[in-house]
């Protein structure tokens, strides 16, 4: 089979196509005829950096939309054939794929391959950072960086539907501005944030700030929040050093930090990521969600979608179209 790796870190160059081994499924895993693999920021920090890389070669790639192609011990509630999504430990940018049966979602009535594939991590990340983690009420107001991606995308249409008051969004360009006030947003800040938050909201500031960036977005998004308010930290895009908060931050208006990571709870609570992605997952079936694929590329075209996601000029999602059949 067809597969894309790397065997060394650095740039998107670093991507090649390879003739793989079909992998087999394991005691509770299924095996995965890939039609679209999702790329995600998390790929280029593992091509680049190493993250959540176990060794090289490396086959990168957190998620797919396919058709089952086998069934391991112990696997129950899917069939050979069955159209699913799946969120992987990497292993994704290839013809097949393999992925725990926990972490394997048959889609729902009416959502073909294609849109399929943009669910598995980008959807269940975004329920959960408003409803599980952030806890969101409605009329609080919520502050989204990177809004135009793929997260920031559906953050937007989630939040205003759940009765947000206001949704605050921040991007690195006025295209992307324009982007991100069509899907939820009620203002777009482009680069600062700080002082266009507290005017936006009478000085207040916001009751939810999420931030996928780190380092100095970060503490601006903790210095945007009002009184009682919380930051989700569910990234470093930034690289930065890591982060510490403690009693002088927190204490004055009573705020709290939380973190989240959807492949941190894969890892450690597959069962309730499962019960997360099943609530957010009928946001799509019903229509409260779109998420648009905004550009997709043949497997062998992977460093093209990698560059493009580096330029940081994207918006919404970004596929690789594997296999011939899918819709």
């Amino acid at each position: 089979m067809r597969a894309v790796e790397f065997q060394e870190y650095g740039g998107p160059e670093v991507l090649r196509v390879t003739e793989a081994k079909v992998p087999d499924p394991g005691p509770g895993q299924v095996s995965i005829d890939v039609v679209y693999a999702g790329v995600n920021f998390a790929d280029l920090k593992a091509r680049s950096e190493g993250y959540r890389v176990p060794g090289l070669p490396f086959v990168p790639g957190l998620e797919v939309s396919g058709r089952v192609r086998a069934l391991g011990p112990d696997v129950t509630g899917l069939r050979v054939g069955q159209e699913v999504s799946a969120l992987t430990e990497g292993g994704a940018y290839a013809e097949v794929t393999v992925a725990d049966a926990v972490t394997v979602f048959p889609l729902p009535d009416g959502v073909g391959l294609r849109t399929g594939a943009t669910l598995p991590t980008v959807l269940p990340t975004a329920y959960a950072l408003l409803h599980t983690v952030g806890r969101l009420q409605p009329g609080e107001t919520v502050l989204v960086q990177g809004a135009a991606g793929g997260v920031g995308t559906v953050l937007g249409q989630l939040a205003k539907a759940a009765g947000a008051g206001a949704v605050y969004g921040v991007v690195s360009s006025a295209p992307k501005a324009a982007y991100a006030l069509g899907n939820g947003y009620d203002e777009v800040f482009v680069g600062s944030f700080r002082d266009e938050v507290r005017a936006a909201t009478a000085g207040r500031g916001v009751d939810l700030a999420l931030d996928p960036v780190g380092g100095e977005t970060l503490r601006g998004g903790l210095a945007s929040l009002a009184p009682f308010g919380r930051l989700v930290s569910f990234g470093n895009a930034s690289s930065a050093e890591p982060w510490t908060v403690g009693q002088p931050e927190l204490y004055p208006t009573g705020l709290s930090v939380s973190g989240f990571s959807i492949l941190g709870l894969a890892a450690t609570a597959p069962a309730t990521l499962r019960a997360i992605a099943s609530r957010a997952f009928a946001t799509v079936a019903d229509g409260t969600v779109t998420l648009p694929v905004t550009a997709e590329f043949p497997l062998e075209s992977a460093a093209e979608a990698h560059a493009l996601m580096g330029s940081r000029t994207s918006t919404g999602k970004l596929l690789l179209h594997v296999a011939a059949s899918g819709q």
